[in-house]
């Protein structure tokens, strides 16, 4: 997934006056007015210097005048935000923003910009000098610290003419709403992992891998050494003689990310919480499994399911993925985790009667072989679990480590 293809879109307004009077005085006008009350001194000695100071004030109350009269409406003042990039988890990313000039009068801009302190936690300012019938830019830095999606507000001008007697207010609508996703960096920075996968991917493609997996490739006549579990009765049926099913290891895994979103995901690592590690590593898993030809799924659950994106593949996919990640949230209470494998069984839909039947007696020899192994090794005997075909060979090594280790 291309960053610039997440990026959040631009966004242009005209401006509007800003405040009851939607103008006010520049920093030349107060200097001046200033300088003027020195005539107060030599005022002392004679009262035509408060006649000079008066002529002085009004002078500058002209001048600030005619700089107001000069300066352009706000109408006349469009204001541009772009990004430069994708908005994601502890990464920095510019902002620019673009100020258009339609009048005849230079201008000195101050933009401030309306952004939470999740974004940035000083004033998102920039200084804008824009020449006549032109426009000009200026770019800031914001860092998120907040998945999920997130207002930003308008921007807030003030503008002044060179002379910098008057300055003039205005606003534009720029109210956005961004998406912040998880940490992309951080999967930028597993291409090592992506090129081993797609490694993994093409080995399987070019080599044909027979065993035990649970991917049905073929049948075969009954040859001596057959697990009696793999005949296919049907196909035996019909032929007269027994046939086994052939199974190759899967080429597309199912992979289901899980993730609990309760409170104890809440608590902070730095700047930020467990939740935002978990939805990083996640995103990572996910990129990784999807270049490996698996297909991917997402549980987010508290006391509830948060997010459910089923399984899947493609670029496409991985927008749902990202998405559904950006989403998830803290929850003050605890986890159902009970709920949360619930829902996930039952979007888990077996193919076919058969396998659902196969699932189920599976399970039930799953938690049976379990529980008498854990009997066993409770009165202190040794229990393994081998598979047929490399009885012999474990038995041996496992005695050799367990007399290396004097354990008997």
């Amino acid at each position: 997934m291309r960053p610039r293809l997440l990026a959040p879109g631009t966004i242009t307004a005209k401006c509007k006056p800003a405040g009851r009077l939607g103008f006010g005085f520049g920093r030349r006008f107060f200097l001046l007015i200033l300088l003027g009350v020195l005539w107060c001194v030599p005022a002392f000695w004679s009262n035509k210097f408060f006649l000079i100071m008066a002529a002085w004030d009004a002078c500058v109350f002209a001048a600030w005048a005619v700089d107001l009269w000069l300066l352009p409406r706000a109408g006349r003042l469009t204001v541009e935000r772009s990004w430069t990039g994708t908005a994601s988890l502890s990464n920095n990313v510019d902002i620019m923003v673009q100020v258009q000039n339609e009048s005849a009068v230079p201008l000195a801009c101050s933009v401030l910009e309306d952004v939470p302190q999740s974004l940035r936690n000083e004033p998102a300012v920039v200084e804008i000098k824009i020449p006549r019938r032109s426009s000009a830019s200026q770019t800031y830095t914001v860092r998120p610290l907040q998945r999920g999606d997130i207002e930003i507000g308008g921007a807030y001008l003030r503008y002044q003419s060179l002379a910098r007697f008057a300055e003039r207010w205005a606003r534009a609508d720029l109210k956005q709403t961004i998406r912040v996703y998880p940490d992309l960096e951080e999967a930028k920075r597993q291409n090592i992992y992506l090129s081993r996968a797609r490694q993994i991917e093409l080995e399987k493609r070019l080599v044909r891998q027979r065993g035990m997996g649970r991917e049905f490739e073929s049948l075969r006549e009954y040859r001596e050494g057959d697990e009696f579990r793999n005949i296919c009765w049907t196909a035996t049926a019909r032929r007269g003689k027994h046939v086994t099913k052939i199974y190759q290891v899967e080429r597309s895994q199912a992979v289901w990310l899980v993730i609990d979103a309760g409170r104890l995901l809440r608590a902070k690592v730095g700047d930020l919480s467990k939740l935002d590690l978990a939805t990083n590593a996640a995103l990572s898993l996910a990129q990784i499994a999807l270049y490996s030809g698996d297909r991917v799924g997402l549980l987010v659950y508290g006391r509830k399911v948060q997010q459910r994106i089923g399984l899947g593949k493609g670029l496409s996919h991985m927008r749902l993925l990202m998405d559904g990640l950006a989403n998830a949230h803290e929850e003050i209470a605890e986890a159902d985790h009970l709920y949360a494998a619930s829902s996930l069984l039952q979007i888990q839909n077996p193919d076919s009667a058969e396998e659902m039947y196969e699932t189920v007696a599976a399970q039930e020899i799953v938690q049976r072989r379990e529980q008498l192994i854990s009997r066993v090794r409770d009165k202190g005997a040794l229990a393994l679990e081998i598979h047929p075909n490399k009885l012999t060979t474990t038995i041996v090594n496992q005695y050799l480590e367990i007399k290396e280790r004097s354990l008997i």
